[in-house]
């Protein structure tokens, strides 16, 4: 996927949210926080062990001036960006301050433990009891009753790929490379998860590209 989000999914969705993967903040203070911290937990211990932290308390941290800074910043540590756009200083900065404040920065390429409860239950109240799970290439799917896949109840984890309605009325999905998923829906519906009070993003207008922090750079 390239390009602006809306005209990727026009005639199949009217709108689209960027979903901002969190950044994590360990609940425990003895909790030693490095680049291999999160290998081998569950998405169960992830919830237990980890608190969300909004982009926007981030970019003040960092004294950036905006969340594209911090877009740019860490598709930068990953090296997700050609040498036009790629900014070291920026991703210094973001490296710095983690370290001093003991966070982590958000997953990339895959569905945020931290999210997936308060989205599921966003679906839900569409009225929606049944998700299809698709793999990361698009080749299988499931069926799941989203109670399932709920953390209590969970019998499926979700990584990679892409979850839509039986009716097609929503979609989210993961992008590679990408510290944020995109949710797809009615108006109405993306202008619902606009307002929910846990869940940090925007919603894109139709000029917005997937890499929406480097546009006009």
């Amino acid at each position: 996927m390239d390009g602006p989000v809306l005209a990727f999914y026009e005639g199949e969705f009217e709108a689209a949210y960027v979903l901002l993967n969190p950044f994590l903040r360990p609940k425990s203070t003895t909790f030693e926080v490095t680049a291999s911290a999160l290998d081998g937990m569950s998405v169960d211990e992830l919830c237990r062990a980890f608190e969300a932290v909004r982009w926007s308390e981030v970019r003040d941290l960092c004294g950036f001036p905006s969340i594209a800074s911090i877009d740019v910043a860490l598709r930068t540590m990953i090296g997700g960006l050609g040498k036009e756009h790629a900014d070291k200083e920026l991703a210094d900065v973001l490296a710095n301050s983690l370290k001093r404040h003991g966070l982590l920065p958000p997953v990339e390429g895959m569905f945020p433990a931290l999210v997936q409860e308060p989205l599921l239950s966003f679906v839900q109240s569409l009225e929606q009891d049944w998700l299809w799970v698709g793999d990361e290439f698009c080749t299988e799917r499931k069926l799941c009753w989203i109670d399932d896949l709920k953390l209590a109840t969970a019998n499926m984890t979700l990584v990679r790929g892409s979850v839509f309605t039986p009716d097609k009325a929503a979609l989210w999905t993961v992008h590679w490379d990408s510290h944020f998923t995109l949710f797809c829906s009615s108006s109405l519906n993306v202008q619902r998860l606009a307002r929910h009070p846990v869940l940090e993003g925007f919603v894109c207008a139709p000029e917005t590209e997937i890499y929406w922090s480097v546009q006009g750079v």
